[in-house]
């Protein structure tokens, strides 16, 4: 539901921002500066889209105070904030949120004997609740959803459709879960005896905190023995594989197609960007940020950016791709430089026999002459 309409003084008001331009403007919606059209505001965040502003059909847009001069049509009205990008998710959910209306607890949903049901749940169609569940208030369970036996799932959480949570796992509040994610899935763990690979129980549990978001196709191992737990307020990207025993602290971010391997310990604020991957059984210090692609295999110290595979400080790792495209022409001048030297040692090396056979011929002259 598109929520009505409202004027650019009201839209600076709801995210704090100052109006340069004519406060009375109806605003209808937002949409970014290449697409927007008469009615709508635009936003700038990022530097890449300056040049956006000077052919943008919008109304009105949204910037920081640094982007207030930069050239833009002169009927294009000004929203002046100090971060854009958190503005503009005010602005979008102000147009675009849909209240809770629950739909309570379809017919063509199974659940379980002793399941406990918070108030104002939406189950929908085909959604499996195993025995002994619990399910918080407000919580929304779309169809197709399995729930293990004892799991939990807190207040005011959203699974999309086709979610599993395995048996046990516990979800906090305000958790969302995206399509085709499995939490709870057994960890990957075998014991090789007598030539064969031997099953390892995993009979621990998952703990995903309150405020986490699990994209689409993410795996959450269940610990082998104890708990794999994510931190409160951590977002997790689409395709995202989390081993057993891992630990997540707050507030950290999981790019796309990452990867942990069991009993990794991540700190708060940690960052992994898209496809790194981390090895087992190490430590990763508070506020680490990792580039893409990058391979991590021994334990960092709280603070640093790492780039590479393996994992180098970031700036070392920039000098080293800076060198690369020129490593062919260094090998050349290498392989001159080393033909060079041995041109010279030969040149040192031949007065030296040249003298050497002197001093013989004068030996052999001398016994000659004696005899």
């Amino acid at each position: 539901m598109h929520k009505p309409q409202m004027l650019l003084h009201q839209l600076a008001d709801l995210i704090g921002g100052r109006v340069v331009g004519d406060p009375s403007m109806v605003i209808a919606g937002i949409a970014p500066l290449r697409e927007a059209s008469p009615g709508q505001i635009g936003f700038l965040s990022n530097p890449r889209y300056v040049a956006d502003l000077a052919s943008t059909h919008a109304s009105a847009v949204i910037l920081a105070p640094r982007y207030e001069a930069a050239t833009a049509p002169p009927s294009l009205a000004r929203v002046i904030v100090d971060d854009p990008y958190y503005a503009m998710c005010q602005v979008i959910r102000h147009f675009h949120d849909r209240p809770y209306l629950p739909s309570g607890v379809s017919p063509l949903a199974s659940v379980g004997q002793g399941v406990t049901m918070g108030r104002d749940v939406s189950v929908q169609p085909f959604v499996v609740i195993g025995e002994r569940a619990v399910i918080g208030d407000r919580v929304t369970l779309s169809a197709g959803c399995y729930i293990g036996e004892e799991a939990a799932i807190g207040d005011d959480s959203l699974l999309y459709p086709n979610v599993t949570v395995r048996e046990r796992v516990r979800l906090g509040r305000r958790v969302i879960v995206h399509s085709g994610t499995v939490i709870g899935s057994d960890g990957f763990g075998y014991a090789f005896h007598g030539g064969l690979h031997h099953k390892i129980p995993q009979v621990g549990t998952v703990i995903i905190e309150d405020d986490v978001e699990l994209g689409a196709n993410v795996t959450v191992d269940r610990a082998t023995l104890g708990q794999t737990v994510i931190g409160r307020g951590t977002k997790v990207d689409n395709l995202v594989q989390i081993a057993h025993n891992v630990t997540i602290g707050e507030r950290s971010i999981i790019v796309a197609q990452a990867g942990i391997s069991g009993s990794t310990a991540l700190g708060k604020g940690v960052v992994l960007a898209g496809q790194v991957g981390v090895v087992g059984h190490v430590t990763i210090g508070d506020g680490v940020r990792v580039g893409a692609q990058s391979g991590v295999a021994q334990n960092v110290s709280a603070g640093q950016d790492l780039s590479g595979s393996p994992a180098i400080p970031h700036r070392q790792w920039l000098a080293v791709q800076a060198t690369l495209p020129k490593l062919p022409e260094l090998r050349k001048r290498l392989h001159r430089l080393e033909e060079e030297l041995h041109a010279l040692q030969r040149q040192i090396k031949r007065p030296g026999r040249a003298a050497e056979t002197a001093r013989r011929r004068r030996a052999t002259r001398r016994r000659s002459s004696r005899a």
